[in-house]
């Protein structure tokens, strides 16, 4: 990289941090976001409020106060992040990444903190959940976070002195992670981000009603399920109301709802259907090569076929008595198996019945691109070091770290444009956002060019 791209780099994070000044009604408030997301880029082995002050020569406590009680709006920052990439980084195939990540914390103060599991440990303990939905080109040469919203833990709906404490607004409740989760997508699209598939784990995957409400919606997605979720990879006969109509005299009142008919099988575990059922035992394995890692190809074995998951739910969301569940649509069911390792994995998928099974692979194995976000967001920008305690600071945080990310994104992105950095032909090995002083832009350079 030569001298003259060096010094362009802190004058592109100026100009960059400006698509955000309607967010902010004062002067004094676009200068804060600069100094915030100055500090997060920086070479500070610590990203915390206070390091970024002292850094940045300003009073800790006017920080503190930009993230808890100043006025601005940080939803229209959220809008302006996502139509930033729905106009500049559209991609015919993009995919759309749900997970969710956690923050251990200790005492019982922090908004929405409980004992829950925390990712970051691998068991359950103290900690605050941030649901994120991310964003990725399926060559992963560009790939950031559009939407970080913090989980609320239903302990909290009736804890009033602790929602008072942390500054919980009077109207949020507790909702479940899928229904967050569908809440950041709607809201996306309503800024124009668009994405050809949408892909998430078994926590999300194993909900039919979620799945359910992405068919309606019409989003393509390959989600991972977990081999204890019920289905029929033999359509099951459903006796409709007719049926039980024309039936009535010899069965007396007739049925109101559709249900299975007698002879038919009850769904079973979808890997106790690969396992023994002669429609998915039968059928050869076959490689993907998914991509190229580290230390060479990657290469998994999958076999797939049509599947009908066990419906448990009413449109509008009401359980249904399980005696009465349905077959749901047609999917995919798709089955990987590592031949290294040995791992299996389970996926579904909504595609139309002609999509390469090859495509629908890359996709569900292309979770990494959230999960090197998310390190890349705690290791280099301090998502996991914010000091905060009331809800608005922490939600806040969250955001403007991912403002932070895409800043880097972009930066790298025209980096390889320009042939400065390589990318593009090796997902693993792309390199993500890392540490830089904001002052001394020579470690933008040297950190964005670092593989």
């Amino acid at each position: 990289m030569d001298a003259p791209r060096i010094g362009r780099l802190g004058r592109d994070l100026g100009q960059y941090l400006r698509l955000f000044d309607d967010c902010f009604g004062r002067s004094e408030g676009r200068e804060h976001l600069r100094c915030y997301v100055g500090g997060q880029v920086s070479a500070l082995p610590r990203k915390c409020v206070e390091a970024i002050a002292d850094e940045a020569g300003v009073p800790p406590r006017t920080l503190q106060d930009f993230l808890a009680t100043h006025t601005w709006d940080h939803q229209r920052a959220v809008d302006r992040l996502q139509q930033t990439v729905a106009e500049h980084h559209h991609d015919e195939q993009a995919i759309g990444l749900i997970d969710e990540t956690s923050f251990a914390k200790r005492g019982d103060k922090t908004a929405g903190v409980q004992r829950q599991y925390c990712g970051s440990r691998g068991k359950v303990d103290n900690c605050v959940v941030s649901v994120a939905l991310g964003y990725a080109r399926l060559r992963g040469e560009f790939r950031c976070t559009l939407d970080h919203r913090l989980f609320f833990p239903q302990s909290w709906d009736r804890d009033r002195d602790r929602r008072r404490e942390a500054g919980v607004p009077a109207d949020l409740r507790h909702k479940p992670k899928w229904k967050i989760a569908l809440r950041m997508l709607e809201h996306a699209l309503s800024n124009g981000v668009r994405f050809a598939w949408l892909t998430f784990d078994e926590g999300y995957g194993n909900n039919v009603q979620f799945l359910e409400t992405l068919d309606r919606m019409g989003q393509a997605y390959v989600a991972e399920v977990s081999p204890s979720l019920h289905g029929w990879l033999i359509e099951p006969t459903v006796l409709q109301k007719g049926h039980h109509a024309a039936q009535r005299s010899r069965m007396g009142r007739p049925r109101r709802t559709p249900r299975l008919a007698a002879q038919s099988a009850k769904a079973n575990r979808i890997d106790r259907l690969c396992t023994y059922s002669y429609v998915m035992r039968d059928r050869p394995w076959t490689d993907y090569h998914v991509k190229d890692g580290h230390k060479g190809p990657i290469v998994w074995r999958a076999k797939a076929t049509r599947l009908r998951l066990n419906v448990a739910h009413e449109p509008d969301g009401r359980r249904r008595d399980p005696r009465f569940a349905l077959p749901s649509a047609p999917r995919w069911l798709i089955v990987a198996r590592n031949p290294l390792t040995g791992e299996t994995k389970y996926f579904v998928s909504n595609a139309p019945a002609g999509t390469p099974i090859e495509r629908l692979l890359h996709v569900a194995l292309g979770r990494w691109h959230i999960e090197r976000g998310f390190q890349d967001e705690k290791s280099q920008l301090g998502l996991d070091q914010f000091e905060c305690r009331r809800y608005v600071a922490v939600q806040r945080h969250l955001i403007l770290t991912a403002i932070s990310h895409l800043f880097l994104a972009r930066t790298r992105l025209k980096l390889i444009d320009e042939g400065t950095v390589a990318g593009g032909k090796n997902p693993d090995a792309a390199a993500g956002p890392s540490r830089h002083r904001c002052r001394d832009t020579s470690h933008l350079a040297q950190a964005l060019a670092t593989p």
